[in-house]
């Protein structure tokens, strides 16, 4: 009897850096595009929507990248703090973290003598590991990573906000509302499409998700430039 191998392909691995990514291109797109939308309809002049964009571009690149490394760092201290407490209970009251363990896989469905074994093992092999994983949550895929998401949410911000910076240079100034609101709205709908379809979501539920909102941001920006005649 021929045997074949059972493949799974799972993206939880993914979480830490594509949540950032999407994150900083769908902003990127929405508030340049939303800026641009605004300063246009305040009667601005091209090269002034151009430099308004561009600006735009480079703070919120380094917003994004400043904000999601505090952010995240903030969770990563916690998440050391946790495992130097967990170490700290390990080295003085073994016994206690042990039942704590057997507790835990009694409630997931072990009968108690099994769960006290698969204790046992777990914490000879690797001890913080076990807990660190199954009574604090932390992983090595789901820990926080500060420079990972600080990088992938700049970079993706920048190649987002591109997108309606390079509509505004290829597009009359007359047509230049419309034709940055239909390109970026179509640009959210790739981006909601891209990013679920790397995680295994629902490709049209996330692009109609994405969209809606942004189309939203850019109408209120569009109404806050047309009443006012000032640069969002």
């Amino acid at each position: 009897m021929v045997r074949t191998l059972h493949f799974e392909r799972h993206r939880t691995d993914r979480i830490g850096w594509l949540r950032a990514a999407v994150l900083g291109a769908n902003d990127g797109i929405v508030s340049t595009a939303s800026l641009v939308v605004g300063v246009a309809a305040a009667n601005a002049a091209g090269s002034e929507i151009l430099v308004a964009g561009v600006a735009g571009l480079v703070a919120g690149a380094m917003s994004m990248a400043a904000g999601e490394y505090v952010s995240v760092s903030s969770q990563a201290d916690t998440e050391r703090a946790d495992l130097e407490r967990e170490r700290n209970e390990l080295a003085t009251d073994s016994k206690f973290e042990h039942e704590e363990l057997t507790a835990i896989y009694v409630k997931r469905g072990l009968d108690a003598e099994l769960a006290k074994r698969v204790a046992e093992q777990l914490m000879a092999h690797d001890a913080l590991t076990a807990h660190a994983r199954d009574e604090l949550g932390i992983s090595d895929m789901t820990t926080a990573r500060p420079v990972q998401a600080a990088f992938a949410s700049a970079g993706t911000f920048a190649v987002g906000a591109a997108m309606p910076l390079l509509t505004v240079l290829a597009t009359p100034s007359a047509a230049l509302i419309p034709v940055v609101i239909t390109t970026s709205i179509l640009f959210l709908a790739l981006l909601g499409g891209f990013g679920a379809h790397a995680g295994g979501a629902p490709v049209i539920k996330a692009a109609l998700r994405v969209t809606f909102w942004g189309a939203l941001a850019m109408a209120l920006t569009a109404g806050v430039g047309a009443m006012f005649g000032a640069a969002v």
